[in-house]
């Protein structure tokens, strides 16, 4: 393991921070310890392009190829490093030194990957010769855009097996403002389908980012269609929501538009939530 790594922070989520090609731990604001994540997408390509992504050089387009046996033999080692080494006492925060998951996500949308389901079994496996296996979640992010693919839902089913979820970015109810936030055009029929699928192969969380634009947040008539779509989704069928604020700096072009809303704006939106019976975490 480099010994020129840097102490972990929350608003820092460098994918070289453990030197590898594939693994990067994080300090996790919503998940509350060290993230292990898997970084399926290194050549920064994303089949989105959210105005507020911290990915430098993002590109349009799918994740390459997957070296499984480095991706193993990456996992595997860092695991034994958290577990057995000094990073966590030399490179985390003494209140966030536990292992929460093992998060597939990276520099863009992970389900793109073929190796995607084989990717979900090998760490099913790693946790369990880890002995780590109903203690660490393994977890997707997604922005559930393929979920329509049969090797998606394999790989999500089987996330639910292992005791895992997913949590499944929902910006906005309306088309405009998908468009204008996540860069593709708005669909938000499809967008609930897919999420009440997500939800009925593996337990699902909403995650959320809410910020303004231009100095305008959310309008009611934004909230009110974001309320809608969760709704049509199923609400009963979810977890629950994370919604957070800007915490890191985007690197789009867009990103000069941007602002962090206040953290009383975001928790009286949490509240318009909660009000449909959901769960809601609030990370400003």
């Amino acid at each position: 393991m480099p010994n020129t790594l840097k102490i972990l922070a929350a608003d820092n989520h460098d994918r070289d921070a453990a030197g590898l090609h594939y693994v990067y731990p994080v300090v996790s604001r919503r998940a509350g310890g060290v993230s292990v994540g898997i970084n399926l997408n290194p050549n920064n390509a994303c089949n989105w392009a959210c105005v507020y992504c911290q990915v430098p050089d993002l590109q349009r387009g799918s994740a390459p190829p997957i070296d499984m046996l480095r991706l193993e033999r990456e996992l595997r080692g860092f695991l034994d490093e958290l577990l057995r080494g000094n990073f966590m006492q030399t490179r985390v925060p003494v209140e966030a030194r536990r292992i929460v998951d093992v998060a597939i996500s990276g520099n863009g949308e992970p389900t793109s990957a073929a190796e995607f389901p084989l990717v979900v079994d090998l760490i099913g496996r790693l946790l369990a010769e880890e002995g780590l296996a109903g203690q660490v979640v393994p977890r997707l992010i997604t922005n559930g855009s393929l979920m329509g693919r049969a090797a998606v839902q394999r790989g999500l089913a089987r996330l639910g097996d292992l005791g895992g979820e997913a949590w499944f970015k929902v910006d906005a109810g309306s088309a405009g403002r998908m468009a204008a936030i996540n860069g593709v055009p708005g669909d938000p029929g499809r967008v609930a389908r897919h999420l009440a699928r997500c939800a009925a192969l593996c337990p699902t969380w909403v995650q959320t980012c809410a910020f303004a634009m231009d100095g305008r947040g959310p309008s009611e008539a934004d909230i009110g269609d974001y309320l809608d779509l969760l709704e049509r989704a199923g609400t009963a069928k979810l977890a629950g929501v994370l919604l957070y604020g800007l915490a890191r700096p985007s690197l789009q072009p867009g990103a000069a538009q941007l602002s962090a809303l206040h953290a009383e704006e975001l928790q009286r939106i949490g509240a318009r939530i909660s009000e449909k019976g959901l769960t809601v975490r609030v990370s400003p």
